[in-house]
């Protein structure tokens, strides 16, 4: 009981896992392999993890110290996220950190690009042809349209959401198309 109040986690820890939690159940929604043409595969899954993890990443970034640490929270729990995926796999400790690092580079990559794709706005096609080669493998991807459509409304509602809630590690996603 003593201890409890000293090991508690911090409330940016708690709430980049619960934004996490938020990311990993929304990449997992049925509708975007079925109906966005997402493939059900491990690259594609991640693509999608990838996505909505950055998507919130980009809200929180300039909020403040609180922000920034629960975006550090959130990171975290993403690449512990796919650390665990890997060991559950049987994946080897020692080709699990050569993986790890090969994910943070995609993902670093995906931050890149996907900021350049924003920054084309209100030009699409960067951002479609981007999402056709990535969360599609394959860039002339039918799909893009749509799935470049949900990003940006997802984009823009995570904008309009309070600071205060995502802080306090509660996000709402849009609905898929």
């Amino acid at each position: 009981m003593f201890l409890d109040r000293w090991l508690k986690p911090r409330p940016a820890v708690v709430a980049g896992r619960a934004l996490y939690a938020q990311v990993a159940a929304k990449a997992r929604d049925a509708g975007f392999y079925t109906r966005l043409g997402a493939p059900d595969t491990l690259e594609g899954r991640f693509e999608l993890y990838t996505l909505h993890t950055l998507l919130l990443l980009e809200r929180l970034k300039g909020q403040g110290a609180a922000a920034a640490e629960t975006g550090q929270a959130l990171f975290d729990a993403y690449l512990r996220g796919l650390d665990d995926a890997f060991r559950e796999m049987g994946v080897g400790d020692l080709s699990v950190s050569k993986k790890m690092k090969k994910l943070g580079q995609a993902f670093y990559g995906r931050v890149k690009s996907y900021g350049e794709a924003f920054e084309a706005l209100p030009d699409r096609a960067p951002l479609e042809a981007l999402i056709g080669r990535t969360a599609l493998e394959g860039a002339k991807a039918p799909d893009a349209p749509a799935l470049a459509g949900y990003v940006l409304a997802t984009r823009d509602a995570l904008a309009a959401q309070a600071t205060e809630s995502l802080l306090a590690g509660t996000v709402t996603w849009e609905p898929l198309p």
